[in-house]
Order: C-alpha cells, then sequence, then structure tokens
C-alpha cells in the first residue's frame, strides 16, 4: 500500500473517532438537560402561601391552606392529603346544599397545564384531624398532596395559631 492510502485511512480513524466522541458528549449533555425527578415532587406543580391554621379548640379539626399552580403539558387532579403528626387529612369544599352552605370532602380537583387553583377558607381546603401538639405555631408541617396515577407532591405549611390571618 502506498504512503497515501495509510494517512487517508489515519485522518478516516481520526475523524469517525472524533464524531463518536461528540456523539458521546452530546448524548451525555441531553441526560444532564433532563429534568431531575425528586422524590415526593411531582414535576410542575408550584405551592406557595401554604399554611396551616390550628383549631381554636384543642382537639378539633385544623385546615391547611395554599396556591397550586401547575405547568405540565397535561392536566393534573389533586385526589387527597396527608399531614404528618395528623390522623388524618383529606381535601374538602364548601358547597350550597337544599339553600345553605355546608362542608363535604371533595372529589377530584382538576388543574389543567399553565392553571393554578386556590385552596382558601370558603372554598377547597385540607381538613386535619387528630394534629399532634406538638405542631405548634412557627413550625412547619409537612403535606402531602395526592395525584392521580399515585403520584404525590410534598411541601411546607407554616404553622399558624387560631386567629391569624388564614
Amino acid at each position: 500500500m502506498s504512503g497515501w492510502n495509510w494517512v487517508a485511512k489515519g485522518r478516516t480513524a481520526a475523524m469517525g473517532a472524533a464524531v463518536g466522541l461528540s456523539l458521546a458528549l452530546g448524548a451525555c449533555a441531553e441526560e444532564a438537560a433532563a429534568p431531575v425527578e425528586v422524590e415526593g415532587v411531582y414535576p410542575g406543580i408550584e405551592v406557595t402561601n401554604a399554611r396551616l391554621v390550628l383549631p381554636p379548640v384543642s382537639g378539633n379539626p385544623a385546615a391547611v391552606y395554599f396556591d397550586v399552580a401547575y405547568n405540565g403539558e397535561r392536566g393534573i387532579s389533586i385526589t387527597g392529603a396527608e399531614v404528618e403528626g395528623a390522623e388524618s387529612a383529606s381535601v374538602h369544599a364548601m358547597m350550597e346544599y337544599n339553600f345553605e352552605m355546608t362542608m363535604a370532602e371533595a372529589g377530584p380537583i382538576a388543574v389543567r397545564g399553565g392553571e393554578s387553583q386556590s385552596f382558601e377558607p370558603g372554598g377547597f381546603h385540607i381538613m386535619v384531624n387528630g394534629l399532634d401538639e406538638s405542631i405548634a405555631p412557627g413550625s412547619t408541617a409537612k403535606v402531602t398532596l395526592k395525584i392521580v396515577g399515585g403520584k404525590t407532591h410534598k411541601f411546607d405549611a407554616e404553622v399558624r395559631a387560631a386567629g391569624e390571618e388564614r
């Protein structure tokens, strides 16, 4: 073989190696750019203004209020909740029944991509029963939203005394 063929083959091999390396590095960059899933955090959900308001009478239910925004492509539905240190927690809504306002457990609450939903006094809220007495004003409570499909989203809520701004 002539010297020219060896040079051409060497250049071809070097170019092949360079292309292969750049593809491999590109794949690494794509992997690094992918969103990192965090346990208990549903991608696209943002909870703000979260607070747990203690009851005026010890032993009565407390309530959790917050705003939730979702920026995912597909909608989600919130189906329930848990509060660490509580015997039970459930999503409630105020509604009219027989011409009177009443509170009842809510069905799934839909939040479409790009929209938000407020959980506030007189509307949707999380009713918390059997709250541990160690949860005191100024601390935080760990809240978990249950999402259709078995997913969850966890967040902290500021604990407020009864009578403070809800």
